[in-house]
């Protein structure tokens, strides 16, 4: 069992039972309030990050290499699709670990990541080749 999934629900009922032992029924009340808003919160911005996800095609950034600039390891895999606002393509089996999503750009250049459990673990930025004489370096 992932005890990172547990945690929450552990939390949740000693709230509850705090509340119930200091207030009463009211202090349950009050408790359950906070963390149905709690949910709520997070249900909205989940929403709100997959619909802005689903406005871009799959798999698309506007600049890889800003991406990869901007991730961190242990970020979760709805952090990393606010940032590129779309979801990734898929690259690994469906349902197994590690989970390896692709962003690209216009440019051709991508950032592979790769999840394990939801958490970033590793990255890759690539970018294509290009030919001698037309970056920075003018051809004689």
């Amino acid at each position: 069992m992932n005890w990172r999934n547990a945690w929450v629900p552990l939390v949740g009922a000693v709230l509850v039972v705090a509340a119930y032992r200091a207030y009463g029924w009211m202090g349950v009340a009050a408790a359950a309030s906070f963390l149905v808003m709690w949910l709520l919160l997070h249900f909205t911005r989940l929403m709100g990050v997959l619909k802005k996800a689903a406005d871009s095609p799959m798999g698309h950034v506007g600049s890889a290499v800003m991406l990869n600039a901007r991730l961190r390891a242990g970020a979760n895999l709805m952090h990393v699709i606010a940032m590129t606002r779309a979801l990734g393509a898929l690259q690994s089996r469906e349902n197994e670990q590690p989970e390896v999503y692709r962003w690209t750009d216009a440019g051709g250049s991508h950032v592979t990541c790769e999840f394990r459990h939801g958490r970033l673990v590793s990255w890759t930025l690539a970018r294509p080749a290009q030919p001698e004489g037309e970056a920075g370096t003018p051809a004689p």
